[in-house]
């Protein structure tokens, strides 16, 4: 069932996370939970539907996750807390 889902967060991955990194591991982990490389036509669209939400959700958590130095996991400066 193919490749490895990456760690998608600096300072793992050497660049900001794009959207396309984000969807190919969500392809992968929906690949693997549904146990489908390929959906049959009657779950295609539950299939990308997942991956489309699972993206989202990717995105999401990489946007709000603050690694230290002091930037959010997307590269961006995060925003002190009180």
């Amino acid at each position: 069932m193919c490749r490895s889902i990456k760690t998608l967060r600096p300072p793992v991955l050497p660049h900001e996370a794009t959207e396309e990194d984000a969807r190919a591991a969500a392809l992968q982990f929906v690949r693997k939970v549904s146990g489908f490389r390929a959906p049959a036509a009657h779950n295609r669209e539950a299939f990308e539907r997942a991956v489309d939400e699972i993206t989202e959700a990717t995105l999401a958590l990489l946007g709000s996750l603050e690694v230290r130095g002091g930037k959010s996991a997307t590269g961006s400066p995060s925003e002190s807390r009180t």
